[in-house]
């Protein structure tokens, strides 16, 4: 096995373990995604319909064009194509169905290049955005890992398994399933998860969509929840 250079160490992705951890200050752990509601209407009650809730999300909901939309920033940013990355931060925006869903790309976007900036700054974080301006979430994390050097199909990979993680320990936390299945969910679907960021390297704007309605409904109906834990 040839050794580390120092233009690119071993494991050159190690930073990113850091700003995908629920550790990281973006706040992550505040938001479910709809599924608070999601819980409260019944209709995720165990891990069968949690895995299925999920596996939807990934064909036809947000993550797949959070992934795309990453997929898109990374690219953007490695080729230092600034009006681009600016106009996929507003559509990443316009995408947020709800109110809720607006603040969650935006809270943690804004939170994540906080971080960046402060303890793991680049020539790209320090030029794009505009301190205080608003960014969306994956295009924050694809800015970041584009400017560090970092290599997209792990990157990819990487994100879409913070997402799907999150989502889980949001349910486990409101009751319906433990952590063992929890984590039977999500191993049962790390290989949907490699298939949605494999396409998401590949795809271009017009490549954006989706159909995941009851999830869309179900951001909608918690902003009037009775009691909440989360703030979407």
């Amino acid at each position: 096995m040839p050794a580390p250079t120092s233009e690119r160490p071993a494991f050159a992705e190690l930073p990113l373990l850091v700003w995908l951890s629920p550790a990281f200050p973006v706040g992550a752990f505040a938001y479910s995604h709809g599924l608070e509601w999601a819980v409260e209407a019944g209709d995720v009650v165990d891990a069968a319909t949690l895995r299925e809730w999920l596996a939807d999300l990934l064909k036809f909901g947000a993550p797949r064009n959070d992934a795309i939309l990453f997929s898109l920033a990374f690219g953007a940013t490695a080729g230092g194509r600034w009006s681009e990355l600016t106009q996929l931060n507003e559509l990443a925006i316009a995408l947020a169905g709800s109110a809720e869903r607006r603040l969650e790309t935006l809270a943690q976007g804004e939170a994540f290049i906080a971080a960046l900036r402060s303890a793991w700054s680049c020539p790209a974080i320090e030029r794009w955005p505009e301190p205080g301006g608003p960014v969306a979430y994956p295009v924050a994390v694809g800015l970041a890992t584009a400017g560090h050097g970092l290599e997209l199909p792990a990157c990819l990979e990487a994100f879409v398994l913070s997402l799907i993680a999150n989502f889980v320990s949001a349910v486990v936390r409101l009751g319906p399933i433990g952590q063992s299945d929890g984590q039977k969910v999500i191993a049962s679907l790390v290989k949907e998860i490699r298939r949605v960021a494999d396409e998401a390297a590949r795809a271009g704007q017009d490549d954006i969509g989706g159909c995941a309605l009851r999830s869309d409904l179900a951001a909608i109906k918690h902003e009037t929840q009775y009691s909440r834990l989360f703030r979407s």
